[in-house]
């Protein structure tokens, strides 16, 4: 299986920056060789599935705080952490890895069958007709709106339209049905909530039977019920709250980065990504694939469905 590599696309783009600083360049270079180096490693981990699945949340652990720490937080100018926002060096490491992890078929062998697209994808949103009376276009102008997703369990989507029932003079789209959506966050606060609410609404109204999950490494926010809004569930990775803002000022220049580098280091090593939390995400998506349509006689026996 071909993934996708969004977090080393993010590597190569800030290497290609025109404003990263000279002494981060050959940094960024070594970042690469290490990338690939977590590649192979994940590529090369055998054993059952709980087995595999501990080993490579142990990887990203370990390749996601070198990023944080040795990469951005160590280097000798301000730039990468400063940018880290607009950068996407620290989000996009899940990114690249959910796929790998979910498209895992010792891991996650119920999906297998399905044959799904698996990774971040633009899918179905909307289908409108481009046209009118005075105006007639092909297929009455078909035309598709789709949404970004980070992350997506999704099937390819066909759709054709024509004014003609034998389909001549027809229009075709191609597009991607996302069955599970999944929105990753390094820090949620409440206007992402907010945000991911009406995603969830717009992913659901598209594909009556989706589901919408939103990942977020640290919780920075009240935390309020999902019960009101479409979102299934949002799992907290790390199952930490976000450092307070006092303490992340420090982080502003090399010079408070290195006198308070001890803390930040045990913060992270204290608040990693947690394995419980995929083995959950893991459940979901097994309840969902493994969902058999109800049988007469057995709703019959139970007296529910």
């Amino acid at each position: 299986m071909t993934f996708p590599t969004p977090h080393l696309e993010k590597l190569h783009a800030t290497h290609a920056n025109d404003k990263l600083p000279a002494r981060d360049k050959p940094r960024i270079e070594v970042a690469i060789a290490r990338y690939e180096q977590w590649i192979r490693d994940m590529a090369a981990v055998h054993g059952d599935g709980p087995q595999q699945l501990a080993r490579m949340i142990e990887l990203l652990n370990e390749y996601r705080n070198y990023i944080d720490i040795d990469l951005v937080f160590d280097s000798p100018e301000d730039f990468l952490y400063r940018q880290k926002g607009q950068l996407k060096l620290d989000n996009s490491v899940i990114e690249e890895f959910l796929p790998r992890l979910v498209g895992n078929p010792t891991i996650l062998p119920a999906l297998v069958p399905f044959d799904a697209t698996v990774g971040p994808i633009q899918s179905f949103s909307a289908a409108y007709f481009n046209s009118s009376l005075d105006a007639i276009k092909p297929g009455g102008g078909l035309a598709v709106k789709t949404k970004n997703q980070d992350f997506a369990i999704a099937k390819p989507l066909y759709l054709k339209a024509s004014h003609d029932s034998a389909f001549q003079d027809s229009v075709t789209q191609q597009t991607y049905i996302s069955y599970i959506a999944i929105e990753c966050k390094t820090n949620l606060d409440k206007t992402m909530f907010q945000e991911a609410c009406a995603t969830a609404n717009d992913t659901k109204y598209a594909v009556a039977g989706a589901r919408y999950y939103l990942l977020c490494e640290w919780l920075d926010m009240t935390p309020q019920s999902t019960a009101p809004t479409d979102i299934d569930e949002i799992i907290i990775m790390r199952k930490a709250k976000r450092m307070n803002s006092n303490v992340r000022s420090q982080y502003s220049t090399a010079t408070g980065r290195q006198r308070a580098r001890a803390s930040y280091v045990q913060f992270l090593q204290t608040n990693p990504f947690r394995l419980e939390m995929f083995q959950r995400l893991i459940r979901h998506i097994e309840e969902l694939v493994l969902n058999e349509q109800p049988v007469e006689q057995s709703v019959l026996d139970t007296g529910y469905f």
